[in-house]
């Protein structure tokens, strides 16, 4: 399975329609994206049909800049388009879990929130041979953490990482961090950010 995870559009429509074209190009079976498509709740409009266009499956959960609401509409737009938000799907052998929203924002998670929802979205995925972790935000005492002062790391992320150990871990989130890759314990955690990444697993 070849996986392509993106995070942080906010928004950007002429971004989606290229990485569209780079998941179909790549031949991307999946496509994860890591949360903020948006920028301050505003219409998402044309950042999801490209993907779907291609004929790319979608995962997704919300970041800080989508509302619930605005999570329930796109969800209602692309009934194909499977949310992550607190849920788990399986691929054959892979399992993938996730969890939106951060620890900042008007519609904020507390620690406890992203650490309990990760937990269970996991349950129906435990005995996956593989499994990845989705979230936007990104785990704390990482180096990503440190390289931004105005989105810290979550500690409820970092939690769920060291008990649940899955293989992957991706994240967006902190922009300063796109495409760093660093490990806790055994499991690799990748900021994404809006050029995205490739997995073959």
């Amino acid at each position: 399975m070849r996986i392509f995870s993106v995070g942080d559009l906010h928004n950007d429509r002429s971004l989606a329609a290229k990485l569209a074209e780079k998941a179909e190009r790549e031949r991307a079976d999946l496509v994860i994206i890591c949360g903020d498509l948006t920028h301050a709740d505003v219409e998402p409009k044309g950042l999801i049909g490209p993907f779907l266009q291609r004929k790319r499956k979608v995962l997704f959960v919300p970041g800080n800049h989508e509302s619930m609401a605005t999570h329930d509409f796109l969800k209602a737009l692309y009934p194909t388009m499977t949310s992550l938000h607190g849920y788990s799907v399986r691929y054959e052998h892979v399992g993938i879990f996730g969890c939106g929203k951060a620890n900042i924002g008007a519609e904020r998670l507390s620690e406890r929130e992203l650490h309990e929802t990760l937990k269970r979205a996991h349950t129906d995925v435990a005995n996956a041979e593989k499994r990845i972790m989705v979230t936007h935000v990104h785990p704390d005492g990482t180096l990503m953490s440190r390289l931004s002062v105005f989105v810290p790391g979550s500690s409820g992320v970092r939690k769920a990482i060291e008990e649940l150990q899955p293989d992957i871990a991706f994240c967006s989130h902190v922009h300063e961090a796109e495409g760093i890759e660093e490990r806790i314990g055994k499991t690799r955690v990748i900021n994404v950010g809006p050029k995205g990444f490739f997995l073959d697993i």
